[in-house]
């Protein structure tokens, strides 16, 4: 019978002002303290999933969903294994292809690069490279055309453009197959592509899969396989069923295997971050306890009078948990107004702060990418605020159980 009053008593003590300035003043240092804690969290966890999957678009832009490869770097007789892993119903699509290190060479600049020789048309089934091209097509990789795709970064950094052309030197064997001697062959760049990502940009060129299988002596043989699968997080899976199938050896990877530590290293960022940030969160919350401890002290004729009358411990525990929940709830809903604002719109702001104060906050020489990406999920949106506001709960427990120990007769005494 005491729940609705002590829920009308609670939020009176919330709004009303009081003759002690400080307290007030403490409850809304709380307040912002949540907020703050709230929208920073929101805003960090979205800015970490969206480099997360600008991260893994760029890299399932060139890697597929899993791969299969001879033993020894080629694969014989390529066409039956093709067969075999067409056939997996949960696979969507396999393409062929040739890999190999060379030398890029445009006048005095040299680069570094690995070569990939593909099928264009079974290319863009198993990976979505043609929608990063900013110049040429797929299509004009062409056999015996010797046509070549270069990064964008790569092109800036050799001077060339679409019309150019470039030199690669490759290592053959000699007759003896003692000795290594340079190979070269010159290849007009038929197209760019800008995956926003460094180390592909700047380090992968393109040739079509005759062409490369040519430049490295492969003959008929390919390097391996490369699969799209139905669900990319089931592609260990389905790659190991693929290999079962097959009449001889072969070496399976997927795109968690081939860029493992970099994921590993990228979710336990984001959970040091939800600590560290969630500890914000908590500081802030506790606050609540020395403001409502003032409280209770403030008050302790008030309850004691409600005792007289003949509120229980359980009413009395009830208003203060009420009063604490408010300010937590205040600080969490502001929090998460403003965390969800920032994050839908930290991108167009960190470009606009870098255009007027010329700064760049991520060297595109140094990271990955050179933009701050947000993706903002509801469900962590969701779990912030009930985290933040369970916080804010168990703060007002210890608050409410001394004002209920309060004794009557003492607190009344010099009243």
């Amino acid at each position: 019978m005491f729940l609705p009053l002590s829920l009308w008593i609670g939020l009176r003590y919330a709004r009303a002002r009081r003759r002690n300035h400080f307290i007030s003043f403490i409850s809304l240092i709380s307040m912002a303290g949540i907020a703050v804690g709230v929208a920073a969290l929101i805003t960090v966890v979205a800015v970490m999933n969206g480099f997360e999957k600008e991260v893994r678009q760029g890299i399932l832009g060139t890697v597929s969903h899993a791969t299969l490869s001879g033993p020894s770097g080629t694969l014989r007789d390529w066409e039956e294994t093709f067969r075999i892993a067409a056939a997996h119903p949960e696979v969507i699509a396999v393409a062929p292809f040739v890999n190999g290190g060379a030398m890029v060479i445009e006048g005095r600049k040299v680069s570094g690069v690995m070569v990939r020789g593909i099928l264009p048309e079974a290319e863009t089934r198993v990976a979505d490279l043609s929608h990063h091209l900013v110049a040429g097509s797929l299509d004009a990789l062409v056999p015996n055309g010797q046509g070549i795709i270069l990064g964008r970064v790569l092109a800036e950094r050799l001077g060339v453009g679409m019309g150019g052309q470039v030199t690669l030197v490759t290592a053959r064997g000699d007759t003896s197959g003692t000795d290594t001697l340079p190979k070269l062959s010159r290849h007009p760049v038929v197209g760019l592509f800008n995956l926003g990502m460094r180390q592909y940009d700047s380090g992968l060129v393109l040739l079509h899969i005759t062409d490369a299988a040519r430049l490295f002596g492969l003959d008929d043989q390919i390097s391996g396989l490369r699969l799209k699968v139905t669900d990319l997080y089931q592609a260990r899976r389905i790659v190991r069923e693929v290999a079962q199938e097959l009449p001889g050896h072969v070496s399976v990877s997927d795109w968690t295997r081939q860029n493992a530590n970099f994921f590993i290293a990228l979710a336990q960022q984001r959970q040091m971050m939800f600590i560290i940030l969630g500890l914000i969160v908590g500081v802030a919350a506790f606050n609540i306890v020395s403001t409502l401890v003032m409280v209770v002290t403030d008050k302790a004729a008030a309850i004691a009078i409600l005792r007289t009358l003949g509120m229980t411990r359980a009413g009395v525990i009830a208003v203060f948990i009420v009063q604490g929940s408010l300010i937590g709830l205040v600080g969490t809903m502001a929090g998460i107004v403003g965390g969800v604002a920032l994050a839908l719109h930290v991108e167009s702001l960190v470009a606009a702060i870098e255009t007027h104060f010329g700064v760049q906050f991520l060297a595109p020489d140094v990271y990955p990418i050179s933009r701050l990406p947000s993706d903002l999920h509801w469900i962590d949106v969701a779990h912030i605020g009930l985290v933040a506001f369970s916080l804010c709960l168990l703060a007002t427990l210890y608050p409410a159980w001394r004002a209920a120990s309060t004794r009557p007769a003492e607190a009344l005494r010099y009243e």
